[in-house]
């Protein structure tokens, strides 16, 4: 009964992160670019008062055995790497990338930053920035008189100036894809930085032979979170918290019992 008060604990606080993760969730449904994480979990030690495949006789062993589990832990969040919809937004500076891979950012730190959120701005010098300064990498500067911004699918970007009637090249924007996206290391405002799990990133233009995604310009990726499945989530996981808690409540009851049957 000791055992069971633990092992039901580990239910309740692998629901509480559970339910915290959720939270998360909900609360970007409407931030550009964010994708999605779900919480993975895994089973704890086993005490093993038979193992399987012990000798019970001379000529025979045990099929199945006999093994308690003590219970329950969180391990990993996995990030959805799910397309988010597309919405039009007529900013010529606002980038939507259809497929894989990312933007790359300078950070204040020097290091690159990577992120799937492309509402780009241009700051005093007309280079193309972030919402929080940062600029893209490599770096677009746009010409302060341009009347006209194109940018392509392939990320080619060209300006059309005053007295001119054909559109200039000024740079290209290059995408980052990962090998495996889902171990890159969440910062905050919508960047992720490589780790050992992501591997080095594959740089190349948008839409290229290394499986990059397409740039479609004056649009914006929102966030692939489903409200409807976070509520159901959300629910299940309350559910459970309910159930490991009448656990508890069962099992406090039954050594009540048992201190009365000792008096």
């Amino acid at each position: 009964m000791i055992r069971a008060l633990y092992t039901a604990a580990s239910g309740m606080t692998a629901q509480q992160l559970n339910l915290d993760n959720i939270a998360n969730n909900l609360a970007n449904s409407s931030t550009t670019g964010f994708q999605q994480r779900r919480l993975q979990f895994s089973d704890l030690l086993y005490q093993n008062a038979v193992m399987p495949g012990s000798a019970a006789t001379q000529q025979t062993t045990n099929a199945s055995g006999l093994q308690v589990g003590l219970g329950v832990r969180p391990t990993t969040t996995e990030t959805m790497q799910t397309q988010g919809d597309f919405n039009t937004t007529g900013n010529p500076l606002d980038l939507a990338i259809s497929g894989g891979g990312f933007f790359q950012i300078l950070l204040p730190n020097g290091q690159t930053g990577y992120t799937r959120a492309g509402s780009f701005h241009t700051d005093a010098q007309g280079n193309m920035v972030t919402g929080d300064g940062n600029p893209l990498q490599p770096a677009v500067t746009i010409p302060p008189d341009a009347t006209t911004v194109t940018i392509g699918s392939d990320g080619t970007v060209s300006v059309v100036q005053p007295g001119q009637t054909q559109s200039t090249q000024v740079g290209s924007i290059q995408l980052a894809l990962f090998v495996n996206p889902g171990g890159l290391n969440s910062v905050g405002n919508n960047i992720y930085l490589a780790t050992t799990a992501s591997g080095d990133p594959v740089i190349g233009n948008p839409g290229g032979a290394e499986g990059l995604g397409t740039l479609q310009q004056g649009m914006l990726e929102q966030s692939n979170v489903s409200v409807v499945d976070e509520f159901v989530q959300m629910i299940v996981a309350q559910r459970s918290y309910e159930s490991n808690s009448r656990v508890v409540k069962a099992a406090d009851e039954m050594l009540q019992q048992l201190n009365q049957l000792s008096q």
